[in-house]
């Protein structure tokens, strides 16, 4: 309720689920074409971490690589603004096995390189090559890990609460998770370790709404004398949305300073949680509830159980 008005959100619900349902299919369909721009985490290259006597100017970096054979080389900054990450994508004339062997000695010929055209001392802190093999068991680990988490999730709102708002949990959850994907993939986005966390942090974000969101329902359900299941989640999502949005709010403006302040290293986890909390937001209104309503949800699914033989115990 804002300023005393009640909003007539399941009003618009069979529009919020039209558009809902085009973003989805417009997020296969470009995951299926156009798939993720994967970082280096997920493919074949080396990866090498350096840290700076002083502060690291990522332009100069990248054209003194440039500058010296490693036009291909991406520079990335992580921690300080003293520490970066050179990312070398895979040399296609160059086995695998060689180029593993060779990581170490790419790390300290690029850490000599970027010392004296700097003036400054240089550490290598690490230099590692990234197969193929291991970035694909990345991605099939972090993609099991997600439906696994959704399970779980299912099993857990169906305990807690009933199974028809364990499915509607569950869809709100896949419904943020393929949008932002989505996303990602239609701009080209990397997708790399950090934002494949985001992915996981999107799921207990919108996952916490959701179940702040049903718990006022089903407290509704069990206390209004009167009004349709339509009018009883329209009240109970009226009384939750200033708690939701100040959640919101508060959460967005701490995701938007890392995305200006933290570097290109927490780049992609920014956006990603930005766009989940945008996203979860709106599910935890329009795609939750509008399943609870669509699967007809009564009084009776929430009434609490009588104890067996509570009868007896009464006294005449």
């Amino acid at each position: 309720m804002i300023f005393g008005r009640e909003i007539d959100f399941m009003g618009k619900r069979k529009l919020a689920a039209i558009i809902s349902a085009a973003l989805v299919v417009l997020s296969v369909v470009s995951l299926a074409i156009n798939s993720l721009n994967f970082g280096l985490d997920f493919t074949s290259g080396t990866s090498v971490r350096l840290n700076f006597a002083d502060s690291v100017d990522i332009q100069q970096v990248n054209a003194e690589l440039a500058n010296n054979g490693y036009d291909t080389a991406v520079v990335v900054q992580f921690g300080t603004d003293r520490d970066i990450r050179v990312l070398l994508p895979v040399d296609a004339g160059i086995e695998e096995s060689e180029q593993a062997q060779q990581a170490l000695a790419v790390g300290e010929s690029i850490a000599r390189l970027l010392g004296q055209s700097t003036g400054g001392e240089v550490t290598l802190i690490g230099s590692d090559f990234v197969s193929a093999k291991v970035g694909d068991e990345l991605a099939e680990q972090g993609g099991l890990g997600m439906l696994v988490a959704l399970g779980i999730i299912m099993v857990y709102i169906a305990v807690r609460f009933q199974f028809k708002f364990s499915m509607g949990a569950v869809i709100a959850l896949a419904h943020d998770l393929l949008i932002t994907l989505g996303i990602f993939s239609v701009f080209g986005l990397e997708f790399n370790l950090n934002t494949l966390a985001a992915m996981l942090a999107i799921i207990g974000y919108s996952l916490n709404d959701t179940i702040v969101v049903s718990d006022r329902i089903r407290e509704n359900f069990r206390r209004m004398r009167k009004g349709t299941p339509i009018e009883m989640v329209n009240t109970s999502l009226n009384q939750t949305l200033s708690r939701t949005l100040i959640t919101s709010f508060t959460t967005l403006l701490v995701l938007f300073s890392i995305l200006l302040i933290g570097g290109e290293a927490t780049r992609g986890f920014a956006i990603a949680l930005i766009i989940g909390v945008v996203i979860g937001t709106y599910s935890s209104i329009y795609i939750a509830s509008n399943i609870i309503i669509f699967m007809n949800v009564t009084r009776e699914d929430l009434m609490i159980p009588a104890k067996e033989g509570a009868e007896l115990d009464k006294t005449p």
